[in-house]
């Protein structure tokens, strides 16, 4: 018997990231982590910087780097709508290891004239890509 699946599209402000069937999605919303399945309630919710880890049609895993966006549920259909969504392959462990480290300094030395809630956005968004990059390690 075939699981079931449900139609899920990511998008970004750049390109369309995936389209097509999915058994599932785990993915960070703005009040933590969400699992969504076949037949889930109806939502529409802000995501944070992390992932969405795809589960696709016969059980392939696929994860993306989202730096935020919106998430919507409808019956047969998830989309999200991502503000910038990078392939785990695809991303750059030494920029994102650099950029942790610039955002770790910038809070550690605060200067008179430091944006403290960008700093933490940035250490938020280097975190998260790290997290997918070593989770896309660990599936091939």
């Amino acid at each position: 018997m075939a699981a079931m699946t449900f139609h899920l599209d990511v998008v970004s402000a750049e390109k369309q990231m995936f389209s097509g069937r999915a058994e599932a999605i785990q993915v960070t919303g703005s009040e933590g982590e969400l699992g969504i399945y076949p037949s889930h309630t109806p939502l529409l919710t802000a995501i944070t910087p992390g992932m969405i880890r795809i589960t696709k049609q016969h059980g392939h895993e696929e994860v993306i780097y989202l730096s935020g966006g919106m998430l919507e549920v409808q019956p047969n259909t998830v989309t999200v709508l991502a503000d910038t969504a990078i392939r785990g392959d695809d991303l750059d462990q030494a920029k994102a290891e650099e950029a942790k480290r610039r955002a770790e300094d910038r809070i550690l030395n605060k200067h008179g004239d430091m944006d403290f809630a960008q700093a933490a956005s940035d250490l938020a968004k280097a975190i998260a890509q790290l997290r997918v990059i070593e989770l896309t390690k660990k599936a091939r």
